[in-house]
């Protein structure tokens, strides 16, 4: 099969598109390079460096799918400059979209996000939850979400969205390099490298186990999997919405001690005020996906998410 790739430079869709090369597909990454590396892009996969508003100049009917990762996606940024974040989003969505329909190109896997959901009522969060978004950037992915109903409702499209939760780890030459860097993991691991002198815990007064926020952390190889997953799954007509996450979570404590661990340095943390927004917990049920897709996480455990993430920080750091 051939598929295209937007945003295939970046952390999830370098993963994805490795994947998708491995298990014999025909690939092509779309990229701007805004927040992507041409690094990222992997060996054997085309490349074109564009706008996803351009996908119309070149996307025709030889692609079978289009699996769609680009998207800013900096919570704080948005809530500074939401007109970015719609812009780029949702009218760069719209524009793909477009394109796709034009070019008779009926299929999409949509890298949508846990943030669709906002403060949840309950734990672990199912896909019938309430959506209310506390930030820009999950308002427009859930705003996308309902673009993607519509579409599928008009005009067959098929197309299935993955809610993400707390995406970490790595995969062989590829992992997380965000520039800033906003998730825990990698910032933790960073002072663990000597490269920050503490890292920050956000409030030590939860009503969690250790007083610390919990999170759902999925490894990007599993995530990958639901993709490749999802292609086979996606049926004319229909949009289907499925959150990918463990179904169990681990402490921003348990993180740092595993960390920790897994790297045997020190790791000073330094706790500071809660921020505004922050769940105390926040765990996916992930039942749809194991029904609808067949998929079943296997890289659960944290110390293995940690250690393919800390090999990965180590190699970048030697290249720079």
């Amino acid at each position: 099969m051939k598929y295209l790739v937007t945003g295939g430079a970046g952390y999830v869709g370098s993963v994805v598109s490795q994947h998708l090369l491995e298990a014999g597909h025909e690939v092509t990454v779309l990229d701007n390079l805004s927040t992507g590396f041409r690094e990222g892009v992997p060996a054997g996969a085309a490349f074109v460096e564009g706008d996803i508003r351009d996908a119309a100049k070149w996307l025709d009917a030889s692609y079978d799918a289009v699996l769609h990762f680009a998207a800013s996606s900096q919570v704080g940024e948005s809530v500074a400059r939401p007109e970015k974040y719609w812009d780029n989003n949702v009218g760069g969505t719209m524009a793909l979209l477009g394109a796709m329909r034009e070019a008779g190109v009926r299929s999409l896997v949509f890298s949508s996000t846990a943030a669709t959901y906002g403060e949840p009522e309950q734990v672990p969060i199912v896909e019938t939850a309430r959506t209310e978004p506390t930030n820009p950037y999950g308002a427009t992915k859930l705003a996308v979400d309902h673009m993607i109903t519509g579409e599928a409702a008009a005009h067959g499209l098929a197309a299935v969205s993955l809610r993400y939760f707390n995406v970490a780890g790595a995969y062989g030459e590829f992992g997380e390099r965000h520039d800033p860097e906003s998730h825990l993991i990698p910032l933790v691991l960073q002072v663990a490298q000597g490269r920050r002198d503490a890292i920050s815990v956000f409030g030590d007064d939860y009503p969690t186990p250790d007083g610390t926020c919990v999170r759902d952390y999925i490894h990007v190889a599993d995530l990958a999997e639901a993709h490749l997953l999802a292609l086979v799954a996606a049926q004319p007509g229909e949009h289907l919405i499925c959150n990918l996450g463990n179904g169990s979570g681990f402490s921003v404590r348990e993180v740092i001690e595993t960390v920790r661990e897994v790297t045997g340095h020190p790791v000073p943390e330094v706790v500071a005020p809660r921020r505004g927004g922050d769940p105390a917990v926040l765990v996916a049920s992930a039942a749809t996906a194991r029904e609808k897709l067949g998929w079943n996480p296997s890289r659960a455990d944290l110390t293995g998410i940690v250690a393919d993430a800390w090999e990965f920080a180590q190699k970048i750091t030697r290249e720079q």
